[in-house]
């Protein structure tokens, strides 16, 4: 199942990378930091999870990063 999980993962990283789009690379980070808050939550209401606050301060400069990315108007 490890083998089948990286193998998945890396063959969505390289599908990703084709995107023509000029705004891929900061969409895809998005995309990143967004994943790992969710994990982090997915860890906790499905595994039981107990996240110290490291854990927690981690998810939030995810988050914060991509709000910063994401937020700005460009003209």
């Amino acid at each position: 199942m490890a083998l089948l999980g990286a193998a998945t993962l890396a063959t969505y990283g390289v599908v990703a990378a084709l995107h023509r789009i000029t705004e891929f690379g900061r969409v895809y980070t998005a995309y990143s930091g967004i994943f790992v808050a969710l994990s982090l939550a997915w860890g906790v209401l499905v595994d039981g999870f107990r996240p110290d606050r490291y854990d927690l301060t981690g998810a939030l400069i995810c988050t914060v990063g991509v709000a910063v990315m994401v937020a700005p108007v460009r003209g």
